[in-house]
């Protein structure tokens, strides 16, 4: 016992850092665990554990590791209620359509059996006719049965047309929610921008054409400065003026993405060189002052971001191209830092 506690004092500061570099392990696969069991719900979950990771890395302390894991533990809280709501709206919406289909049976049931009886009455009144011996009876109970029988195959007819239409809205209705259901599944829920499981599969619909195209990747400067500062509702608004003044600056055939926490990206369907051009124009028409509320005053701030670009090359996975843009984007950070720029 006294040789395993020497070795734990002589390797404390070890041991502490392979135990935190395990925790940011387990922090990013609950967050892709968590998007593959839920997506609509889990995308937030992983950003918010990326952000939450990401401050774990700049500053890790016993003290602090401790306050993540309080923070993990809301995260997933808060994940396992969202997805439990979201399954049982899930399962209402597939309950509803059940009934609808059930109601139109049923009425289409019924219909048709109250005109199998009439039916049968004409039926019967034509049977009757075989011991009728009177012509002019004859003709009158036909003529008389030929229009009841127009009138009924009319008015099944029109029955069906009601039915018809109104399942048909009906399904439409549930269609146009499922398809709102859909678009909010791909966008981030805070800045309505395109969520990173959205962003994937574009740039793998992009690789698969086999068109050049590249990625931007952004990370905000002192984001985690400016939330401990102002607070997480200021620092979400942040957010959202940037995404508004970021998506503003490109095409609408562009893709911009919030990419998890305080990171964004943007799929440009172009060159390296047409990226690079973009950079400079993000710098002076999307980084600066951005006003928002602390308690009753308004305060600016500047924002700005460290930028990697890249270009995709023929054989590049998703996970290639994403590398060579996020080292681009650290060594833009670095370079930042060696030089003492906390400007925009």
């Amino acid at each position: 016992m006294i040789s395993i506690k020497r070795f734990l004092e002589r390797n404390a500061e070890e041991l502490f850092r392979v135990v935190l570099n395990a925790y940011l392990s387990v922090l990013r696969a609950v967050g892709e665990s968590g998007v593959q069991a839920c997506p609509p719900v889990g995308n937030t979950l992983r950003q918010n554990l990326l952000h939450l990771q990401a401050a774990l890395s700049g500053e890790a302390t016993p003290d602090v590791l401790q306050e993540t894991g309080e923070k993990v533990e809301a995260e997933l809280a808060q994940w396992g209620s969202a997805a439990a709501e979201y399954l049982k709206s899930r399962a209402g919406d597939v309950k509803e359509l059940m009934l609808i289909l059930a109601s139109t049976a049923d009425l289409t049931m019924e219909r048709d059996q109250r005109y199998s009886r009439q039916f049968q009455k004409f039926t019967g009144r034509l049977q009757t006719m075989v011991d009728l011996h009177d012509l002019a009876m004859i003709r009158s109970s036909l003529v008389q049965s030929a229009i009841d029988l127009k009138a009924c195959t009319e008015a099944m007819a029109e029955e069906s047309r009601e039915a018809s239409a109104r399942l048909r809205r009906d399904l439409n209705v549930y269609k146009a929610r499922l398809e709102d259901a859909e678009r909010l599944a791909v966008l981030d829920p805070l800045t309505g921008l395109d969520n990173r499981r959205r962003v994937e599969s574009s740039i793998e619909h992009r690789i698969g054409q086999k068109k050049a195209f590249s990625v931007l990747l952004l990370d905000l400067n002192g984001f985690k400065k400016l939330n401990d500062t102002f607070g997480h509702m200021a620092a979400d608004e942040i957010l959202k003026q940037f995404s508004t003044e970021l998506k503003a600056g490109f095409r609408s055939t562009d893709v911009v993405g919030r990419w998890g926490g305080d990171e964004f990206i943007v799929i440009l369907d172009a060159g390296l060189q047409t990226a690079v051009a973009h950079i400079d124009r993000i710098s002076r028409w999307v980084f600066g002052d951005y006003t928002i509320k602390v308690g009753d005053t308004r305060r600016k701030v500047a924002v700005s971001a460290a930028i990697g670009a890249a270009e995709w090359r023929p054989g590049d996975s998703l996970r290639m191209l994403l590398d060579r843009a996020d080292a681009a984007m650290y060594n833009h950070k670095r370079a930042r830092t060696n030089a003492g720029n906390s400007g925009p």
